[in-house]
């Protein structure tokens, strides 16, 4: 898919902003929503997204609607940072395919870098466990 991909309804972040598919979540406001990657490159990797903005990218995306995702980026990042103690944190937003988008929804990747551990591939893997996501989790939203 390129940059001018039209957005579809039923893409998986939708699905978990309408409650149809469960995810661990993190943190929420009338406007965002943080949950667990499922297919975690390192512990504690998590998502930002908007709740109502229908943009695939970055480019689709009104301003006010990018302030209040960005807000909630930063928001979540410091409480991984302060909850998991990381050395490092990438934060991370893919804009079509070949730059490794593979969902059609706008949303920003918090990734924790722990020196001398690898980094899993992007979108791999087998599931993780929910009860360990949820563990990881529950040392995030005790930062919030």
């Amino acid at each position: 898919m390129s940059l001018e991909t039209t957005y579809d309804a039923d893409n998986i972040f939708a699905k978990i902003i309408r409650g149809e598919i469960p995810s661990v979540k993190l943190y929420e406001n009338d406007k965002t929503l943080a949950f667990m990657d499922v297919f975690p490159q390192s512990e504690g990797h998590c998502l930002v997204i908007h709740k109502s903005a229908t943009a695939t990218n970055l480019f689709d995306i009104n301003t006010d609607d990018l302030a209040a995702l960005i807000a909630a980026v930063q928001k979540v990042a410091s409480a991984v940072r302060d909850g998991l103690k990381p050395d490092g944190l990438r934060i991370i937003q893919f804009n079509g395919a070949p730059a490794g988008q593979t969902v059609y929804h706008l949303h920003f990747h918090i990734m924790p870098v722990y020196e001398g551990e690898a980094l899993g591939r992007h979108g791999s893997g087998e599931p993780a466990d929910p009860a360990a996501l949820e563990n990881i989790a529950a040392k995030i939203r005790a930062a919030l």
